[in-house]
């Protein structure tokens, strides 16, 4: 795995521990879940600029 043995992974995860602590990295993890199904869910639906947008004259208009 990207060529890290298990050693290096284990010192890896000690320090994350140690600098974010034991109850905060659920908390990361939730939130790095959530921004990769907010990309993958941006990426599969369409552009929301389809819709054409309303002029100044026309919101002057109206009031």
């Amino acid at each position: 795995m990207f060529g890290l043995s298990m050693q290096e992974l284990m010192i890896i995860l000690i320090i994350v521990v140690i600098l974010f602590g034991a109850t905060r990295l659920p908390q990361i993890g939730r939130g790095i879940g959530e921004a990769i199904r907010n990309f993958k869910k941006a990426t599969t639906e369409k552009d929301e600029t389809d819709v054409p947008a309303k002029k100044e004259s026309e919101d002057k208009k109206q009031v």
